[in-house]
C-alpha cells in the first residue's frame, strides 16, 4: 500500500490533515455529485474510510463540513479567476478570460452545475451560515466583474456608456447563473457558445458611448 491509500490501518494514526483532506474530498466529491441533504455522516465517513471520531475531531458536524466544502470551492474559483486575469493586460480580455474559464467548468466531465446555487437551493433561510456563505461568494464574484467592467468603461473613449459597470455586472452573473444551470441540462457546447455570446453584448453595452443629445 501506498503512504496515501485511504485503505492503509495506520492512515488515521498519520498527522491530522491527512485524515481531514480525505474527509473533505469525499464529501466534496458526494455533495457536488448529489446533493448535501441526501447524504449522511455514515456515508461519508465510509467512503473516506474513517471512523466518526476521526471526522469530529476535524469537523464539528455535517454543517460544518458543509461550510468546509463550500469555503474549498470559493477558493477554487478566487484562484481560478486570479490566473484567467493574471497575464491579459486589458480589462475586456480579462472579462472574456473569466467567461472562458467558466465554459471550462461546464465543459469539464461530471458538471453538476454551480455548486453554490445547489447548497443554496437546499439551505433557504438566509440566515443559516451555509446560505451566508453563498451570498458572501457571490457577494465577491459580482464585485470582482463589476470592477472589471468599471475598467472596461474607462478604459474607452471617455464619452462613456447609458450602462454602467453596477448594471453590466448584475447582467454577467445572471448570464453566468444561467449558463451554470443550463450546462447540466442541455449540450454544454451549445450553452457555452450563448454564454460566450451573451459576455460579448455586456462588454458592447458597457462601451458603447452616450448617445449625443440632438
Amino acid at each position: 500500500m501506498s503512504p496515501s491509500d485511504p485503505s492503509d490501518p495506520s492512515a488515521e494514526a498519520r498527522p491530522t490533515s491527512a485524515a481531514r483532506a480525505r474527509l473533505l474530498g469525499t464529501a466534496t466529491k458526494i455533495f457536488y455529485a448529489e446533493g448535501i441533504h441526501s447524504v449522511g455522516i455514515d456515508r461519508i465517513t465510509a467512503e473516506a474510510q474513517v471512523t466518526r471520531a476521526t471526522l469530529y475531531r476535524h469537523f464539528a458536524g455535517k454543517e460544518d463540513l458543509v461550510l468546509a466544502y463550500l469555503d474549498q470551492a470559493d477558493q477554487g474559483i478566487r484562484g481560478q479567476v486570479t490566473a484567467a486575469v493574471g497575464s491579459i493586460p486589458s480589462a475586456a480580455g480579462q472579462v472574456r478570460a473569466v467567461a472562458r474559464s467558466i465554459v471550462e467548468g461546464i465543459r469539464s466531465p461530471g458538471f453538476r452545475g454551480c455548486a453554490f446555487l445547489n447548497a443554496v437551493a437546499e439551505y433557504p433561510d438566509p440566515a443559516h451560515p451555509v446560505h451566508r456563505a453563498v451570498l458572501a461568494h457571490r457577494q465577491w464574484f459580482l464585485d470582482t466583474v463589476t470592477e472589471l467592467l468599471a475598467r472596461v468603461a474607462d478604459s474607452n473613449s471617455g464619452s462613456g456608456s447609458d450602462v454602467t459597470a453596477d448594471a453590466a455586472g448584475r447582467h454577467l452573473v445572471m448570464l453566468r447563473d444561467g449558463a451554470m444551470a443550463a450546462g447540466c441540462l442541455f449540450d454544454p457546447e451549445l450553452v457555452s457558445e450563448t454564454f460566450l455570446h451573451g459576455v460579448e453584448g455586456v462588454l458592447r453595452e458597457v462601451s458603447a458611448p452616450v448617445p449625443e443629445a440632438s
